[in-house]
């Protein structure tokens, strides 16, 4: 079972559409009197209700205590679901609001920059709370279905905490997904050269010239200490996703060369499972 929960326009309902594609029934927008009643019909029969994904944000009243409601009830009856939080910068979710010209739920509020202020504020602890957080800000519908077919694919690693390391550009904006953010642009900067200028991190040429220096080994000397340390104890509080972000200036040399090296650390010391998103790869 799935919660989705987020924004309003950062994409819950072209979510609810991609779960739906996958067989899930998705209930969207029951009121908060009827969690308890949904949650004891998915548990009278789970083999049937496997796949269900009930949407919970704004509209379902108070949506800290609905969703601590609809937990409560399902986890009483050992049922875990993962829950995904959309989320998208300000200004993004101010576009799309002027030009699809739909109403906020919480129009209420005044502006469409306060009434979003405003929901982030009621939606923040079911954001922490969240399994996983996907930043829509910069992602087409394609983006977005492999990160939901991603998100879903079942874990092999067991109990395992599952690591993705996301490359990106800081005149992009930081990814709203992160719980660690690494900034690499203190390395020698292969954009200066024009030979390597077109190729992405992913192409040795600019491996080579990244990884080729005494501060990029330094780095990964210390994060691989910092992760062998930190790792463990998410592990022991329970954290079952830890997204990491490396950012350099376009996103599109040092930090993708930079996450491949930090991934292919992760999985010789044993970590997994990892995977790893280059954000701006297609923006080139």
């Amino acid at each position: 079972m799935a919660v989705i929960s987020g924004l309003s326009g950062a994409g819950k309902t072209a979510t609810s559409k991609l779960f739906e594609d996958l067989g899930y029934l998705v209930v969207d927008n029951l009121p908060a009197e009827l969690l308890p009643e949904m949650a004891e019909l998915v548990a009278s029969d789970p083999e049937r209700f496997a796949r269900v994904a009930l949407v919970l944000d704004v509209r379902s009243g108070d949506a800290a205590v609905a969703f601590g409601a609809v937990m409560g009830a399902l986890e009483g009856r050992s049922i875990v679901p993962q829950v995904l939080f959309l989320d998208a910068r300000d200004e993004v979710l101010i576009r799309r609001y002027s030009e699809t010209r739909h109403r906020h739920p919480l129009e209420g509020h005044g502006s469409i920059a306060a009434s979003i202020a405003a929901e982030r504020a009621m939606l923040q602890e079911v954001h922490d709370q969240a399994d996983v957080v996907i930043d829509t800000s910069d992602l087409s519908g394609r983006q977005l279905r492999e990160r939901i077919f991603a998100t879903l694919q079942p874990d092999e690693e067991g109990d395992r905490i599952a690591i993705q390391l996301i490359s990106f550009g800081y005149k992009y904006g930081l990814p709203l997904e992160a719980d660690l953010v690494f900034d690499v642009r203190f390395m020698v900067n292969p954009y200066y050269e024009p030979e390597l200028r077109a190729q992405s991190g992913l192409a040795e040429p600019v491996r080579t010239f990244v990884l080729g220096q005494p501060a990029a080994q330094r780095f990964l000397a210390f994060t691989h200490d910092f992760l062998a340390f930190a790792i463990p104890a998410y592990e022991s509080e329970g954290k079952n996703r830890l997204t990491i972000a490396i950012g350099c200036t376009g996103g599109y040399h040092r930090s993708i060369t930079i996450a491949e090296a930090m991934a292919e650390d992760l999985r010789a010391a044993g970590y997994g499972p990892v995977s790893v998103w280059h954000r701006e790869l297609d923006k080139a």
